[in-house]
């Protein structure tokens, strides 16, 4: 039976997608009024000047759609590592995909790697397989000691993550010259992106989305705890390896083509369980709404707010979800959850 109040929930976050796309597509080094962004959207029709379509279609819409892709990826990520973990502060790096991510990066930076497969550029692909090595490695490691614990898995992430972001710092100490464009990429950002990195990003998020949604039942017995998990008949080993190769999956392709973003995977969650409540089933599609959002209204303010220079979006996601992590810790919700 369908809910109602998801449905109200759900249209109303798509209307505020749908004008925050507009207002987005509108602002920026050449102001368009909305309703010539409106008129070059529809289908048939094109903006009153010329120059307004290709700003609009070229420059402008694939970082908008593309912000919405990665901010959804990662809020849908962020809420199956919550629940896996049974633990709210649990976020789409947490197994070592950021870090993982940021050593790919920066080895094909100051390595001057020109090679590019599967749909990214050299950085972009280095990134994607740092990501993806790292959570196996961190998997490995947490089902060879022998319990397959989400302890397990956590604490080899931490102490993953800590070693490769000291590898990183050290390559970058021997690389100052590229330190700009290593900055640039681990703040986060989605300028100059193209309709073709849209596509490669769907590639890859969409199924590893369908998977997260899919083990919204798992997701809900896990986060009760594994005891009560096995007594409904779930296979725990199964049911994780299923969730964190979803989600590092997700995570990999958004931090591929956006950089490390922080904190939209933390607060989409937290955001939408005081919507909908705990069900994983309404968490994880209305999370997707919520992280779209967030990340497009991040990704509009770092164009527009010191204009014209640009900020790195992982600079406004930072400061808006430092403060949002110390009121959840204020209200001592930041260990709960499924509440």
């Amino acid at each position: 039976m369908i809910d109602g109040r998801i449905v109200s929930i759900s249209a109303a976050l798509m209307l505020a997608l749908g004008v925050t796309a507009v207002l987005s597509l509108a602002v920026g080094a050449v102001v368009i009024p909305p309703a010539d962004v409106v008129q070059a959207l529809l289908p048939g029709t094109e903006a009153a000047r010329p120059s307004h379509n290709v700003i609009i279609w070229d420059l402008r819409l694939p970082r908008v759609l593309l912000s919405m892709v990665v901010g959804g990826g990662l809020a849908a990520a962020g809420a199956a590592f919550q629940g896996l973990f049974q633990n709210a502060l649990a976020e789409p790096y947490v197994v070592g995909a950021s870090s993982g991510a940021a050593l790919g990066a920066v080895l094909v930076i100051t390595g001057g790697v020109t090679l590019a497969s599967a749909g990214f550029g050299p950085v972009g692909l280095g990134a994607f397989i740092g990501a993806l090595l790292a959570v196996i490695i961190v998997y490995g490691v947490a089902e060879a000691s022998g319990s397959g614990s989400v302890i397990s898995l956590l604490l080899a992430g931490v102490a993953f993550s800590t070693m490769l972001s000291a590898v990183v710092s050290l390559v970058m100490i021997l690389n100052t010259a590229d330190l700009s464009q290593t900055f640039s990429w681990l703040l986060g950002g989605l300028g100059g992106r193209t309709w073709e990195q849209i596509g490669v990003t769907l590639l890859y998020t969409a199924p590893g989305v369908a998977v997260i949604w899919m083990m919204a039942r798992p997701l809900d017995a896990l986060a009760c705890g594994d005891e009560t998990a096995q007594s409904l008949g779930l296979n725990l080993r199964r049911a994780r390896l299923l969730i964190v190769a979803a989600a590092s999956l997700v995570t990999a392709a958004a931090v591929a083509v956006s950089g490390v973003i922080g904190f939209v995977g933390l607060m989409a969650p937290h955001i939408t369980r005081a919507l909908v409540g705990a069900d994983h089933a309404r968490v994880i599609p209305v999370s997707i709404l919520v992280g779209a959002l967030l990340l497009l209204v991040a990704d509009t303010a770092a164009r527009v707010v010191l204009a014209p220079v640009e900020l790195p979006v992982g600079i406004l996601t930072a400061m808006i979800g430092g403060p949002f992590f110390l009121y959840l810790l204020a209200r001592g919700q930041a260990w709960r959850a499924t509440t």
